[in-house]
């Protein structure tokens, strides 16, 4: 395509489906930053670089624009109990599947602390001065 703001990154399609959009090196934060505010999905993200440093920044900017993000690596897809997954933004609730805080959609986690030695005082070392 020749413009970020073309209707395949405007839509949620499923593929494989592989877009490309061609922009001169002095645009690269500017084309980052349409990618963050043209697309209102955001199930799978890539990133493929020769350049860490620049992988490394990248990563960070487009850091929540994908439920699952992958930096010169391949999609995994849904790999229930390998690797959590899941979408953001109109993608999804971005529930982990398969990770170990995918329940707590369902609970209400409360932290309860008892003691079993009687209390004799409630003094603090500070309190003292």
């Amino acid at each position: 395509t020749t413009t970020p703001t073309d209707k395949i990154f405007q839509e949620e399609i499923f593929g494989p489906l592989v877009s490309v959009y061609v922009y001169p090196d002095k645009d690269t934060q500017s084309t980052l930053e349409d990618v963050i505010k043209h697309s209102p999905y955001s199930l799978t993200g890539a990133l493929y670089c020769n350049d860490q440093e620049f992988a490394d920044a990248a990563a960070q900017t487009l850091r929540g624009t994908a439920g699952n993000f992958y930096v010169n690596d391949k999609s995994t897809g849904s790999v229930v109990g390998q690797q959590p997954f899941g979408g953001a933004r109109l993608s999804g609730t971005n529930d982990k599947a398969g990770g170990p805080h995918y329940m707590l959609k369902w609970a209400s986690p409360q932290a309860v602390k008892q003691t079993f030695v009687p209390l004799h005082a409630v003094g603090y070392p500070y309190m003292e001065k």
